[in-house]
């Protein structure tokens, strides 16, 4: 009997994706260690239970990684639709009677944890594309309008939600990984150009009717953030002083200056990435890089190894999601994107983000599980 149950174990060990695993806890070790620094600066007292708080999360996230492993993705789509449908009516609740914060109104306050519900939407959003998706032939020339019109309903409506909110900022993460996961599905080039030429159509009118007045200051701030240094144009400074300063190895652990003296806002969200830079450098920073980037082959691997087409699509869409938050992120903080609200996966601090990435990359994980199984 002990026989066989070590067997047992040895056989589901071996069926664990062990580069996956260890990629995500290289990223949620980095991540602790700089939030660290990001909350116990000499006058962050009353932060520093964020780090405790993360610890935590993490042991949540983890905790859903490794059920989900084990769950048959197969599970994700009977449930997808349901899934879909209760965010949808989180945002439209949040729209109402949510929390107002930073000028928005995106949380539901739990009283021990603040919801944001359009964070979980994007994995909601990957799962009802990827059920949708799956059943779609795109053999030949791609998709055309017909196969079109259920997924791009299902990507607008939450979109149009959340910009109203206004979070515009995550309303593009929806479209980035609809947009992506449409294209990898593969679609007639004919549509494609249509909606790109569709897209820059309605730029000036987003300008005019949709985008609020500090919207459209960001950009501004993004094309000259010295116009306005003590006011719009703080954060983006301030920013690319604590990457600029760490040059090549950085100033130590707990060494930043402008991050212990807290020049550098929102430290331990959205400019987590400003802490790492400043505090390790070039080398540092690109390491997290390199751990992102392999953590992206491991998926594409995953994915091209897929039993079948959902899985596949399951995984493109959380592979799709977290490089969009990096993408955006670190494009945000060095300059080169304007400043917008979204968090780095797996280092920023933040409840609703840290389970959505880990349950995502717990389904990643038991797609590459399955693979065993047929």
């Amino acid at each position: 009997m002990f026989t066989s149950l070590h067997v047992e174990e040895r056989t589901l060990f071996k069926k664990l994706d062990i580069n996956l695993i260890i990629v995500i806890l290289a990223l949620n070790v980095i991540g602790l260690i700089n939030l660290y620094s990001a909350t116990h600066g000499p006058t962050t007292v009353d932060v520093a239970s964020l780090f405790i708080s993360q610890i935590m999360w993490l042991a949540v996230g983890w905790t859903v990684f490794l059920v989900v492993t084990l769950l048959d993705y197969s599970v994700v789509s009977r449930i997808a639709l349901i899934v879909y449908v209760l965010n949808l009516g989180a945002i439209l609740y949040v729209t109402f009677f949510g929390k107002v914060a930073l000028g928005a109104q995106r949380w539901i306050d739990l009283g021990f944890f603040r919801y944001q519900p359009s964070e979980t939407m994007k994995l909601a959003l990957i799962m009802l594309m990827a059920k949708i998706l799956a059943t779609r032939n795109t053999h030949g020339p791609g998709m055309g309008l017909k196969e079109l019109i259920g997924p791009l309903i299902a990507l607008l409506i939450p979109f149009g939600l959340v910009v109203e909110q206004p979070d515009l900022g995550t309303a593009m993460m929806l479209a980035a990984i609809g947009g992506s996961m449409l294209i990898f599905a593969k679609i007639r080039k004919s549509i494609l150009a249509t909606i790109i030429v569709l897209g820059i159509i309605a730029l000036p009118i987003a300008w005019k009717f949709v985008l609020h007045d500090y919207q459209k200051n960001r950009i501004f701030t993004f094309l000259s953030p010295a116009s306005d240094p003590r006011g719009t144009g703080y954060n983006s400074i301030q920013s690319k002083i604590a990457v600029g300063s760490g040059r090549f190895f950085g100033k130590g652990f707990m060494k930043g200056t402008q991050s212990q003296l807290e020049f550098l806002p929102e430290r331990h969200t959205d400019f987590i990435y400003s802490v790492l830079s400043e505090e390790h450098g070039f080398v540092g920073s690109i390491a997290v890089i390199g751990l992102f980037a392999f953590l992206f082959i491991t998926g594409i691997r995953i994915a091209t190894n897929a039993r079948d087409k959902f899985g596949a699509l399951l995984t493109v869409g959380v592979l799709c999601y977290i490089f969009w938050h990096m993408f955006v992120n670190i494009g945000m903080v060095i300059g080169l994107l304007p400043i917008v609200g979204v968090p780095l996966p797996l280092l920023s601090y933040g409840g609703s983000s840290m389970l959505t990435t880990m349950a995502g990359l717990g389904i990643v994980s038991s797609v590459a599980y399955r693979r065993y199984l047929f």
